[in-house]
C-alpha cells in the first residue's frame, strides 16, 4: 500500500470535501460506508502535518429552509443545517487547528456543491503556493466531482484518493470517475499509486 508520505510534496494541498456526520451512516443523508474514509483521510492528515502540507476542509452549512431541500424546490432531505450536530465534521476526523475551513451551501438562492463555488478557495490556494491537490471526501459523484472539475478548470493538478471517497450510487461513482479523468484529474488508489485507465 502506498504511503502518503511518499506522495506528498512541496506545492501540494490536501482537500477534504464535506466529511460531515450527516453524510455518514446514521446521518440525515448517509452515504453507504461514508465513515470508512475517515481512517484513510486520517493517515493523509498525519502525513500532511509531518510534511507541512496545508490542509483544507469544506463543509455544507445550509440554512434551515435551503433551496436544495425537499419541500423547498430541491431533491435532498434536509442535511448539514447550520449549527446542528449533523453539520459537524466526523468526530474521528482529527483536523489540525490550522486547517483552512471552507463553508459552502449558505446561499438562499442556489446550491454550492463545489468547494470553489464563490468561496474564494482558489485565491487562498494561490496565496499558499498550492499547485497540486490531493482530494477525498463525500460524495464522490456530487460534491467531490464538482470540486475536482472546478479545480481542473482553474488550472490545479488534481489527484483523487479513491479509498478516501464514496459515491451516492455505484453507477454515479463510475460516471464521476470518468468525468474527472476526462477533465485531466488522476485517480489514485493507495494499493496502486494510479488506477489503470479503462
Amino acid at each position: 500500500m502506498r504511503d502518503p508520505n511518499d506522495l506528498l510534496e512541496e506545492g501540494d494541498g490536501l482537500l477534504l470535501v464535506d466529511v460531515q456526520k450527516d453524510f455518514c451512516p446514521g446521518g440525515a443523508l448517509p452515504i453507504e460506508e461514508g465513515d470508512e474514509i475517515v481512517p484513510v483521510l486520517s493517515k493523509w492528515i498525519k502525513a500532511a502535518q509531518a510534511k507541512r502540507i496545508p490542509i483544507y476542509a469544506s463543509r455544507d452549512w445550509h440554512p434551515l429552509q435551503h433551496m436544495s431541500f425537499e419541500g423547498h424546490g430541491g431533491k435532498w432531505p434536509p442535511h448539514c443545517i447550520q449549527d446542528t450536530d449533523g453539520a459537524a465534521f466526523h468526530p474521528e476526523l482529527k483536523l489540525p487547528d490550522n486547517t483552512v475551513k471552507i463553508t459552502k451551501g449558505v446561499r438562499f438562492d442556489q446550491d454550492q456543491n463545489s468547494a470553489f463555488d464563490q468561496t474564494g478557495l482558489a485565491e487562498q490556494l494561490t496565496r499558499d503556493n498550492v499547485k497540486r491537490l490531493w482530494v477525498g471526501g463525500l460524495a464522490l459523484d456530487v460534491c467531490v466531482l464538482t470540486t475536482v472539475l472546478d479545480a481542473r478548470r482553474l488550472g490545479f493538478e488534481v489527484h483523487v484518493i479513491l479509498e478516501a471517497t464514496r459515491p451516492v450510487t455505484p453507477e454515479g461513482g463510475e460516471e464521476a470517475i470518468q468525468k474527472m479523468r476526462e477533465a485531466g484529474a488522476t485517480i489514485v488508489s493507495e494499493s496502486l499509486q494510479q488506477m489503470p485507465k479503462r
